[in-house]
């Protein structure tokens, strides 16, 4: 293992690779090349180990969206006891154990670390050249590493708008929403996209007068029509509101106790705190990438090819600062691909069935095509439907605001793709998934037998809708 602890800038350390990044895409990057016997160097400018994905993201995030559906299911049982949260409530003990389960994740990924031999070295990274890499640590040292295989894996940061003066105490970003300190009494959330989604749901599911405001005319706008206007209906029916094909020129502290929200139209909103989740920006802005011969595309991404590699042949990138799908699950493959692909080493290939998940309040899953893109491509495909409300089991457990959708050849046979919008789509998506990879024919969720009753019995009635179109087709 190279451990030298040298503060001359003349001493270079080499490495059979190097990952910058310890988030989902470069943890398993790391790993993987450590796993085939190469010497790895793991760099993190933070102490924690995980990035955003882990410390103000996805963890924390759906920490408190277990929490907001318990507090709904409290307040939708009022016949049996009168809930109400306690005014001003800290936001911290609604995302109850978040610190234990942070530490354990992180005292976990240190052992696997240090159990594969991986280096970690903790400090702030910058190219000098396209093999070498130099890392100032928190007293100022400088040390620098070099190797011919380098994984960038430094994940995405919050895109700002000039417009919104964010000031992490009245407006926040999607890193630092979570730091307000109570919980508000109203928030206003610019965007409509999976993070403004999530967490617009979820505030209003705590009881927060949530207002959504985006320019498109719905929220989630890569998914078919009816899966958002399920969504709308369930936020709405909470007590949220939405505004939609809206332009905001303008959102500030008044000074006194408002955020002003200023649209196009001449409407003001004004709300107690606001979250702009204005979409996400590749972190590089400190990497100095210019000098290893890169920089990013029009969308502030790095581009790479299908085999992670981007345009400089010793340097590959994977996970959010690539771009979509920005999926935690996605990113760990992506990380461990692209560390196979620069060391050489033999893979299958990926299987492009990655189904997408939205942690909102209700969920939303897809994968394969939607509705308006299998129509696109195959005019004549069918399509059938399951409501929950319809589905014992939705009945049952009072989860009635929810829709499963698969989507066939015009044969009625191939499965394009399945789409669900519900409490439990992320989890049931994969029966579809299986299904789509295993090439199965919609037959398959007729000819086998369900657990009665369950929400995955949805599939059943879909295909059974989709085969009696096939019948009448006949």
């Amino acid at each position: 293992m190279n451990t030298s602890s040298t503060t001359d800038q003349n001493h270079i350390s080499d490495y059979d690779m190097i990952v910058i990044g310890s988030g989902p895409a470069g943890q398993k990057a790391a790993i993987q090349a450590a796993k085939m016997g190469r010497n790895v160097a793991l760099i993190e400018r933070s102490r924690e180990l995980g990035g955003s994905c882990v410390h103000r993201g996805t963890i924390p995030s759906k920490t408190l969206r277990e929490n907001a559906l318990r507090v709904r299911a409290m307040r939708q049982s009022a016949e049996i006891a009168n809930f109400e949260l306690p005014e001003d409530i800290e936001l911290a003990t609604l995302i109850s154990r978040l610190g234990d389960v942070l530490n354990a994740h992180d005292e976990y990924m240190r052992r696997q670390v240090a159990r594969n031999n991986v280096d970690l070295i903790h400090g702030r990274a910058k190219f000098e050249s396209s093999t070498c890499i130099s890392v100032t640590n928190v007293r100022g040292q400088i040390q620098r590493y070099e190797s011919e295989h380098i994984v960038i894996a430094t994940g995405s940061e919050p895109r700002t708008p000039e417009h919104v003066a964010i000031d992490h105490e009245h407006l926040f970003d999607s890193d630092s929403i979570l730091s307000m300190l109570y919980l508000p009494h109203s928030l206003a959330v610019l965007g409509g996209g999976v993070i403004a989604s999530e967490y617009a749901s979820i505030f209003q599911a705590l009881g927060v007068k949530v207002t959504m405001i985006d320019r498109y005319p719905r929220p989630l706008g890569f998914l078919d029509d009816d899966l958002t206007d399920t969504f709308i209906a369930g936020f709405e029916d909470m007590g949220g509101t939405w505004l939609g094909n809206r332009q905001v020129t303008k959102a500030y502290w008044d000074g006194a106790d408002s955020v002003i929200t200023e649209l196009e139209d001449g409407t003001h909103v004004k709300s107690e705190k606001l979250l702009c989740a204005a979409g996400r920006i590749s972190n590089v802005k400190d990497l100095c990438i210019s000098k290893a011969g890169l920089k990013v595309n029009e969308r502030g991404l790095i581009s790479v090819n299908a085999d992670l590699k981007t345009a400089v042949p010793t340097i590959y990138a994977a996970g959010d600062i690539i771009g979509p799908p920005s999926l935690a699950s996605a990113s760990m493959e992506q990380g461990r691909r692209a560390s196979c692909n620069a060391l050489n080493i033999p893979l299958g290939n990926m299987n492009t069935m990655i189904p997408s998940g939205i942690y909102s309040i209700p969920e939303l899953s897809s994968i394969g095509l939607s509705e308006a893109q299998a129509k696109a491509k195959h005019p004549n495909c069918l399509v059938g439907k399951a409501r929950f409300d319809e589905i014992a089991r939705g009945q049952i457990s009072g989860i009635q605001n929810g829709l499963l959708k698969i989507v066939c050849d015009h044969q009625g046979k191939k499965i394009l793709g399945v789409m669900i919008v519900g409490e439990g789509a992320t989890e049931l998506i994969h029966i579809g998934q299986m299904a789509m990879i295993n090439h199965s024919d919609i037959d398959i969720f007729v000819d086998n037998i369900f657990n009665f009753p369950t929400l995955a019995e949805a599939y059943r009635v879909a295909a059974l809708s989709i085969i009696g179109q096939r019948l009448c087709q006949a």
